[in-house]
């Protein structure tokens, strides 16, 4: 089958045309789009991501208070007052089973509701690549990868994700006629393949997060599709469209 795809590398690059009626999948892999996967897998209800900390307490003001979670960072620092940051270490079955979290990221969650005009919205990261893969081969739409980038700049383990993501669909062989974006990625993870974890760990992103946190998460966000969770936006919550994974997390047991 002939897949139609593109990349986007930013958020900040993608405009209402590029998304409506096609099928996105937004990618961040430090950190969002791991801590949604993350979340789903131990149990939370649903995500609920928004664009800035006004949209989150908007969205708490109507909520059971015993129901919900505020949840996200700054500038890769937990915002003052909320319950959890945004390391997907956080999120454990015991703190967030059953509550809807409401989200809110510096570029993850500002690239999903970029996003919401599209036919369908998926959370991808390398904890569930091959699950996303395996979304994809059904697809007739035009599918495009949206890397969330930080702050309007490419960041590398965004595209390299996309890049697997595009090798792994095409099994491995880039079609003379694919995008310039595609292209990008497609070389990017074929370089990079044989080494993504230390690939990410000296990506500009992963350094600026050492300084916040310790190196666990970057391992943690770097392992090859260990949950087959699919998480899907729908009316503004995100939930796994595949009913839970099948694999228990085993760091948050």
């Amino acid at each position: 089958m002939s897949y139609k795809i593109d990349v986007f590398s930013t958020a900040h690059s993608i405009q209402e045309e590029d998304v409506r009626g096609k099928v996105i999948v937004v990618i961040d892999v430090l950190r969002a789009s791991s801590t949604i996967v993350a979340a789903l897998v131990n149990g939370a209800k649903g995500v609920i991501p928004v664009e800035d900390m006004e949209a989150a307490s908007k969205i708490a003001l109507n909520l059971d208070s015993s129901r919900y979670l505020l949840c996200g960072e700054k500038d890769g620092k937990k915002i003052d007052g909320y319950h959890l940051g945004n390391s997907p270490l956080e999120y454990t079955r015991d703190v967030i089973e059953e509550k809807t979290l409401i989200f809110n990221t510096t570029n993850g969650t500002k690239a999903i509701t970029r996003a919401n005009l599209a036919e369908k919205i998926i959370i991808g990261s390398f904890l569930n690549l091959k699950t996303i893969v395996k979304e994809l081969k059904d697809v007739e739409n035009e599918i495009i990868l949206l890397c969330a980038g930080w702050k309007n700049r490419l960041s590398l383990e965004d595209n390299l994700c996309a890049g697997n993501i595009i090798y792994d669909l095409m099994e491995g062989t880039l079609p003379e006629d694919a995008s310039d974006g595609a292209k990008v990625a497609f070389v990017l993870y074929e370089k990079f393949k044989d080494n993504i974890n230390n690939t990410i760990k000296t990506s500009n992103h992963a350094k600026r997060l050492k300084n916040l946190v310790n190196t666990d998460d970057v391992n943690y966000c770097s392992q090859l599709s260990i949950f087959d969770t699919l998480p899907e936006l729908n009316e503004g919550i995100i939930t796994d469209a595949r009913n839970g994974s099948k694999k228990q997390n085993p760091k948050s047991k």
